[in-house]
């Protein structure tokens, strides 16, 4: 079943603008410090797997095209596995999509 997208951003222009400069916050914040201590232990945020510093991609929480900033409230370390899985998800769609699949899987049994 595919998923659907309910969220429209309006104007498409102002909504690229705004990703450009978000995503030139973020390579900011890729130099600093603040990061390379997130990265250091070398764990993702989302499967807790240790995959090593090199290996860790810089996820924004809330997608900067659903309208999240870059800023470290919103930014985490990611194995790629789970930063391709993730796609376009809030921390809380991505949640829901697991139970409601672990639901499923429940009733098929």
């Amino acid at each position: 079943m595919a998923k659907e997208n309910f969220y429209d951003l309006g104007d498409h222009d102002a909504v690229q603008r705004n990703i450009k400069i978000e995503r030139d916050k973020a390579k900011k914040l890729r130099k600093s410090s603040w990061w390379e201590e997130q990265i250091q232990k070398g764990l993702c945020h989302f499967c807790q797997q240790s995959v090593g510093a090199d290996h860790l991609t810089m996820d924004h929480l809330v997608p900067l095209a659903r309208g999240g900033k870059s800023t470290r409230g919103n930014i985490a370390p990611a194995c790629q596995a789970c930063n391709k899985k993730k796609q376009l998800d809030t921390p809380v769609e991505s949640l829901l999509d697991r139970l409601k699949a672990k639901k499923d899987n429940q009733d098929s049994d």
